[in-house]
């Protein structure tokens, strides 16, 4: 009898696979397509639109899971998931241009989804604050906070992310002159040396900070605590990143429950997107906002699938660093650090934008390690 060896081949490089078994290299390029399987959401299609995408599925081998009365009419909309290669993708997406109910645009999008992973960057933490969960009073000193924004900039930081009020758990609202009056001085020093994003939820805050050279605003709120914020982005033309927030830090951790939490995210960050868009705004960084309305299973629920944020179709930056989702409240800062290196490997690993820490020096000497996978 035959002894048939079988081995399952997961995050892999098929092409060098294919070239390994001797197939035609001139080809492998496309052919790898065939061997990369997706699974994709698709929500409220109307029954015709729904029809239409399942019979393309088909007509390529592939396949698109519908609403059983999808087929009867007796429904108004389907979500939908469409199970495909990449290769299949593409052929659907070529179909659906000229098929009606505006499925050119379905195509668009689904061509769309299938970049190639983006270089991981760094958001170093400034916390000019004497509350912050991990490190307040720390560098509420102007100098100490020089020092310590040029060590990030030395240890290899992309950015560095600058916040004047403490948005953790149970924490209450900083005024917008006592925010100033620590943030001005500190991105006037930090001007000209590298990116600037100033971490805060109010439109006055953040006017006056790019006013002053500031680069980025980062909203927690994602514009939900003032709803002046996004008129002031686009003023400004400037990147915004919107994050998921449920509730306010005053009552955010007050038992937070979903149905579904990637999909309440993810639906709550489309919305925010939109009414951005809606302004003019274009340059967007979203963030699924660990930590912020959620609990300790929500967390790693959202760092397991954080590649599912990407199909937003805009960068995506996520915030592990020494949150309580450690379970070490009361171990060091240090040793907090190693274990969120740990765990900041699935999101880079996964194509994750942007990881914003405390610890730069650490992920970046991670970064340079995984680029070898």
């Amino acid at each position: 009898m035959h002894d048939f060896i079988l081995r399952e081949l997961k995050n892999t490089d098929i092409k060098e696979e294919l070239d390994n078994i001797g197939f035609d290299k001139s080809y492998a390029h496309r052919a790898a397509d065939k061997f990369e399987y997706k699974n994709i959401k698709i929500y409220s299609l109307t029954t015709a639109q729904a029809n239409i995408l399942k019979q393309t599925a088909i007509s390529v081998g592939a396949d698109c899971a519908t609403h059983r009365e999808v087929i009867t009419g007796k429904i108004e909309f389907s979500n939908c998931i469409l199970g495909a290669s990449v290769s299949q993708i593409k052929k659907i997406a070529e179909k659906l241009k000229f098929q009606p109910f505006g499925l050119k645009e379905l195509g668009e999008k689904l061509l769309n989804m299938q970049n190639k992973k983006s270089h991981c960057k760094i958001v170093g933490i400034l916390n000019l604050t004497d509350n912050s969960f991990s490190d307040g009073g720390l560098y509420n000193d102007f100098e100490k906070a020089k020092t310590h924004l040029l060590e990030m900039i030395k240890d290899g930081a992309d950015i560095i992310d600058i916040g004047a009020e403490s948005t953790k758990p149970y924490s209450s609202a900083v005024s917008d002159s006592e925010q100033l009056e620590k943030l001005l001085p500190i991105i006037e020093f930090a001007k000209g040396k590298i990116p600037i994003s100033i971490d805060t939820r109010s439109s006055i805050v953040a006017e006056e900070c790019i006013k002053s050279g500031a680069n980025i605003i980062n909203d927690v709120s994602g514009f939900d605590y003032d709803k002046k914020m996004a008129d002031i982005i686009a003023k400004y033309n400037v990147p915004i990143i919107i994050q998921h927030s449920k509730g306010t830090p005053e009552n955010m951790q007050d038992s937070p429950s979903y149905k579904d939490v990637i999909e309440e995210i993810y639906l709550n960050l489309k919305k925010k997107i939109d009414f951005a868009q809606s302004k003019g705004i274009e340059k967007i960084i979203t963030d699924p906002g660990i930590g912020f309305g959620k609990t300790r299973k929500n967390n790693f629920e959202i760092i397991k699938r954080c590649k599912e944020f990407k199909t937003l179709g805009f960068p995506v930056m996520l915030g592990i660093s020494r949150k309580s989702l450690l379970n070490m409240n009361d171990k060091s800062n240090e040793i907090k650090d190693i274990y969120t290196t740990a765990l900041n490997t699935f999101p880079i690993i996964n194509g994750i934008d942007y990881i914003r820490v405390h610890n730069v020096k650490l992920h970046k000497k991670l970064i340079e390690l995984l680029e070898n996978f």
